[in-house]
């Protein structure tokens, strides 16, 4: 199974491919899609849309992993902006025939830390031992990404003993 997490955001949307075989976790690719704070709306939609786009004709993964919708009562403009970038991100899975399946934020942190309310730099710890990795994968915004998809297959994994 191989799984496209994304972290939606208009400034910079993070992915990142996972592969999964049996107990077997790989890291294919993970980065970030960026727009560009002076060009317009549609503009950074248009290039999130593109960007992942390009990464489902490249990658063809089985499914995609998200972050689902949050807003909270302080800051509403944040929910409206993500949902621009996750409407893209819908589109884009939606024209190449992919489900798109989302996580609360703190399913997804629970899923790697055992713990709902982790911090970024938690999450970014466990997707490094999660994967094996040598490094941190930065920005934030890709580790997030990948985090996505480990909950993906981690929810799967529950499913699959039920």
């Amino acid at each position: 199974m191989l799984v496209l997490g994304v972290d939606p955001g208009l400034a910079a949307t993070g992915y990142g491919l996972i592969n999964f075989e049996s107990t077997r976790l790989r890291l294919v690719e993970g980065g970030v899609i960026r727009s560009q704070s002076k060009d317009p709306l549609e503009k950074r939609v248009g290039d999130i849309y593109t960007g992942i786009q390009e990464i489902l004709n490249e990658f063809h993964p089985d499914v995609l992993s998200m972050e689902d919708l949050y807003s909270h009562y302080k800051h509403p403009k944040t929910a409206i902006i993500m949902g621009h970038a996750r409407g893209a991100v819908m589109v884009a899975a939606n024209q190449a025939g992919i489900n798109v399946i989302s996580y609360a934020a703190t399913t997804i942190k629970s899923a790697l830390t055992g713990n709902g309310r982790a911090s970024k730099e938690q999450v970014q710890r466990m997707v490094l031992n999660h994967l094996g990795l040598t490094s941190p994968m930065e920005p934030y915004d890709t580790s997030d990404a990948l985090a996505a998809a480990l909950c993906h297959i981690n929810q799967n994994l529950k499913a699959a003993i039920s």
